[in-house]
């Protein structure tokens, strides 16, 4: 469905130094740097997949999805989404993509969030009772009914965000792209947001690109992961897999009777203590967690155990810090 070969994407960044007589000196001679957004970026993705585009900031990832949307031109390589070059057939291609921009609105700021919808349905050409059947569903799986009616501008950061996403999926589309679509949402909002995803993507085959830097939208939706760096693909795996080979490192806390002499595991890191409880990181290359907990039961008497897996967080900063981005 989706295919990128060889994608690259410069730009020319205009260079001055602060003070009164570089600016006059802009006006007749400015110097440039180019900058690599995109060096030869290659992959594709099947029909039905979510899959979470991440990388630091200023990685190239929003540059992609404009590619992929159609925005912005490479300079090199190719692009081939449903059979359409998203810049080159985007009246025909733009009916089957929806897209998302986090910072950005497609809704009309003064009027009622319907008369949006509304408009939104006529630039589509989509027929009166496809709009009424998708539009109702959308207003109640979003819980939109008790905002419809207000104007944008008096809506909440949380509550436009839904309206922006039903907005992008009005036309029905095959592909969504989801650029920070929970940008500063509260946590209620954010659940309600990515259940939505989940939902449009098991009952309706959307496939969904997301791109974000909370790694909980990624642990909740995607299966796989395309990690991206200084315009550079790095990563392209399964998110389990990812766990495996980098996120080695697990939690255990212990809960036991009271006994003032601290446990000691080897292969262990002891991060807090206390007579009645103990926290262990556990580094599962050097030891099995079931070896930890045999060796705990020897030394006190337990009453809890608890296990916790590396935080995706983590496991990002470690790809991070392996790939020097």
């Amino acid at each position: 469905m989706i295919k990128l070969e060889g994608i690259s994407k410069s730009y020319k960044v205009a260079q001055r130094t602060s003070g009164v007589r570089e600016a006059a000196k802009s006006l007749f001679y400015r110097k440039h740097t180019i900058v690599e957004a995109l060096k030869g970026i290659s992959f594709s993705i099947n029909p039905g997949e979510i899959v979470g585009y991440i990388g630091p900031n200023g990685a190239g990832k929003s540059t992609t999805i404009k590619i992929m949307s159609g925005i912005l031109v490479p300079d090199t390589g190719s692009c081939s989404i449903m059979g359409y070059t998203p810049w080159k057939d985007r009246v025909q291609y733009v009916k089957n993509i929806g897209v998302v921009f986090g910072q950005r609105s497609q809704l009309w700021w003064d009027v009622p969030v319907l008369d949006s919808f509304e408009l939104l349905k006529d630039i589509y050409k989509i027929p009166q009772q496809e709009y009424k059947t998708t539009i109702d569903l959308l207003i109640e799986t979003l819980e939109l009914q008790s905002i419809v009616q207000s104007p944008v501008r008096q809506l909440s950061l949380g509550q436009r965000m839904r309206c922006e996403i039903a907005a992008s999926l009005i036309h029905n589309p095959k592909i969504l792209f989801l650029d920070e679509p929970t940008i500063g949402l509260d946590a209620v909002s954010k659940i309600a947001v990515r259940q939505f995803v989940k939902t449009i993507n098991k009952e309706k085959g959307v496939t969904v690109i997301l791109t974000t830097h909370d790694m909980n939208d990624i642990e909740a939706l995607a299966e796989r992961v395309i990690l991206i760096g200084k315009g550079s693909l790095l990563y392209d795996g399964n998110l389990d897999e990812l766990r495996r080979q980098f996120g080695t490192n697990k939690t255990i806390t212990a809960d036991y009777e009271i006994n003032l002499k601290q446990p000691h595991i080897p292969g262990t890191t002891t991060l807090t203590w206390s007579p009645e409880r103990v926290v262990l990181s556990v580094d599962t290359e050097e030891i099995k967690t079931s070896d930890v907990i045999t060796q705990l039961s020897n030394q006190v008497e337990l009453q809890d155990v608890t296990i916790e897996a590396q935080p995706i967080e983590d496991i990002i900063v470690q790809l991070y810090k392996e790939y020097q981005i």
